[in-house]
């Protein structure tokens, strides 16, 4: 079922809601956005991670830690050296 949005001037858009349940998207979680050729693909992070989980070693400091809280330690780390 094809559903229409609008692009912003500022490049956003609302996902129609049938759609947002659909693919089973939660308010405020992290999405990772790509291109194949001229098509966009918007997928939960979360369900990239469980992919992919097992293929990469999960350093121990993240261990135990939400996503947004590695990302958050993984830019305090990165910025904090680049300040040193």
């Amino acid at each position: 079922m094809a559903q229409t949005a609008t692009i912003t001037d500022k490049r956003q858009f609302t996902i129609p809601v049938e759609v947002y349940r659909k693919v089973g998207f939660r308010e405020g979680e992290k999405v990772i956005v790509t291109n194949r050729g001229n098509k966009m693909i918007v997928e939960p992070a979360e369900k990239i991670i469980s992919r992919i989980a097992g293929s990469v070693k999960l350093p121990r400091r993240f261990h135990g830690m939400s996503i947004d809280g590695m990302i958050r330690k993984a830019k305090d780390e990165h910025f904090s050296k680049k300040r040193a």
